[in-house]
């Protein structure tokens, strides 16, 4: 099975529509971006996992590939559903990635559907390209999975909240996936530790951008993409070839660097050592007066 984690959008904010009695029913997967063919698949009622995100479940025979997707929620008690048309699956997910090989396709201006060739070929440059990213940030880019047993909250804490229960000692970011409550009283609570880079728009801005950049410059670029750089002018014996300048790091539309995802790095920090202050009143611990 696939789980698809959604977060409506209403009126241009997200929204949690069970807060306000409402319910995120059903999503359609179509194979056109039209959403006008035959449903291939459906889902619903969808599962609120956490605050504002609700989990499909879908099948399991859907071939790898792109989906367009219509979901319908009802964002109130005794409103009209909504049906949200701008979802989109590339299927399979949950593989690692932070990006899916049509993501690539799109960005190389490829046709879809990709081949299986294409699609492998557009995995293994993804996954490069995303090691790169990995070492200049020096953290994985895919959190671990941690399930606490038998954990009470804190008192007047959202539930939602990583703050909320006893996690571990841990210099990393903490999302809480899901809790249930045990037949004792205590809770199971299912815990995300590190950096989410899926989620991460400039991160997965420069993986789709690294990725491209790779196919354009390797060798039988047009074997797989829709061929190499785009050509200006050939001289008539075709001994000569002249391609698009690109604009300068810094300039809008130039490629991302990888020092901009900087701000990502986990930040090592520690108490300085400092000299033992003298005693007061002649140390710097306290304020002293003689009057």
């Amino acid at each position: 099975m696939t789980v698809y984690d959604y977060k409506p959008m209403f009126g241009g904010v997200h929204c949690d529509p069970a807060e306000d009695g409402g319910q995120v029913t059903r999503i359609d997967l179509y194979g056109d971006p039209g959403r006008t063919g035959p449903v291939l698949d459906s889902a619903g009622p969808a599962v609120r996992v956490r605050e504002g995100v609700y989990r499909f479940t879908l099948a399991q025979d859907a071939p790898d590939g792109r989906y367009w997707c219509t979901v319908t929620f009802t964002p109130e008690d005794g409103a009209a559903p909504v049906k949200d048309r701008t979802v989109r699956l590339d299927l399979p997910l949950g593989t690692g990635l932070v990006a899916s090989p049509e993501q690539l396709a799109d960005e190389l201006g490829v046709p879809l559907p990709l081949t299986p060739v294409q699609r492998e070929a557009f995995r293994d440059k993804l996954s490069k390209a995303q090691a790169d990213v990995a070492g200049y940030l020096k953290r994985p880019l895919v959190p671990t999975p941690k399930t606490l047993r038998g954990v009470t909250p804190m008192p007047f804490e959202p539930l939602e909240k990583a703050r909320a229960w006893p996690v571990p000692d841990v210099d990393d970011i903490v999302t809480v996936v899901s809790y249930t409550q045990d037949p004792d009283g205590t809770y199971t609570v299912r815990l995300r530790i590190g950096l989410d880079a899926a989620a991460e728009d400039p991160i997965v801005s420069y993986i789709l951008v690294h990725a491209a950049e790779r196919i354009r410059n390797s060798p039988g670029a047009e074997a797989t993409a829709s061929g190499g750089r785009r050509v200006t002018s050939v001289s008539a014996e075709g001994q000569s070839i002249s391609y698009e300048t690109a604009p300068a790091a810094g300039q809008a539309g130039a490629l991302p660097t990888l020092d901009s995802l900087g701000d990502y790095r986990k930040r090592l920090w520690r108490t300085l050592p400092t000299a033992t202050a003298a005693p007061w009143p002649y140390g710097g611990r306290r304020l002293y007066r003689r009057w």
